[in-house]
């Protein structure tokens, strides 16, 4: 018997290859890549609502790194009871925009800016931001329609765009906010047009933001829709707005 023949022979008869359980093999670890980096990494998000005006629009897709705060069970799709507290935490700081889960629910994307951290006061006094009993320093800048836009300042430094309609609307004047330990306080940039920790959750505003609910912070505009565009209508995906491409957030 030839070498060829008992090589033949030790080695048995060729296996046909499974080719539904590769494929299956191959579309598993794709799906299993993608949500390793969407727990760990970064995830996209639309923005739904002008709470963020002027600094996020309606139709914003924005980029979310999910590690600057470490990782909770919101970080997870569905939020699943995996997790206690968070791991790998770290804390916000003054002035970062934030992606959480609503308290409300505990389901709901929200995106607002972080004012307040445990133990800060907060309140808001003719329609002027205070912190620590200080009013927040801020500068007007120009009108638009019926808003006026200022530039705060917040304590350390950060500063960004925000618009009032005045100083007579249902939130420019507050109880003072004690944040607790282990929340913050957040609001949006839109002061006359957001519900957030001015208002209880459950009168539909976000009260005080537990760190657990914290998702990720907000990094930049990938890209943004104009109005009447999107992500289920595949021939309005175009319709892009330009000067908003890559814009970062501060």
């Amino acid at each position: 018997m030839s070498q060829m023949a008992l090589r033949a022979k030790a080695d048995g008869p060729a296996r046909p290859v499974n080719e539904g359980f590769e494929t299956f093999k191959t579309i598993a670890l794709t799906l299993l890549f993608v949500l390793v980096l969407r727990v760990l990494v970064f995830q996209p998000f639309t923005i739904p609502s002008a709470s963020m005006q002027p600094n996020l629009y309606e139709g914003d897709y924005i980029f979310v790194t999910k590690w600057s705060y470490g990782y909770s069970r919101h970080s997870i799709p569905f939020s699943p009871p995996v997790l206690n507290g968070r791991i790998l935490e770290r804390a916000p700081q003054r002035g970062d925009v934030a992606v959480f889960k609503t308290p409300r629910d505990n389901r709901t994307d929200l995106i607002k800016r972080v004012i307040g951290l445990p133990g800060d006061r907060v309140e808001v006094r003719d329609g002027l931001l205070y912190l620590n009993g200080v009013q927040v320093k801020r500068e007007r800048l120009d009108a638009a329609g019926d808003a006026v836009r200022y530039r705060e300042t917040l304590p350390g430094g950060r500063s960004f765009v925000t618009e009032d309609l005045g100083r007579d609307r249902e939130l420019d004047n507050t109880a003072v906010f004690v944040v607790p330990e282990g929340h913050y306080f957040v609001m949006g940039d839109n002061r006359d047009n957001s519900w957030d920790g001015r208002v209880p959750p459950e009168l539909g505003g976000v009260g005080y933001l537990p760190a657990e609910n914290l998702v990720g912070r907000a990094r930049m505009v990938l890209f943004a829709w104009n109005p009447g565009s999107s992500l289920w209508k595949p021939w309005t995906w175009l319709n892009i707005n330009t000067s908003r491409f890559l814009k970062p957030l501060n």
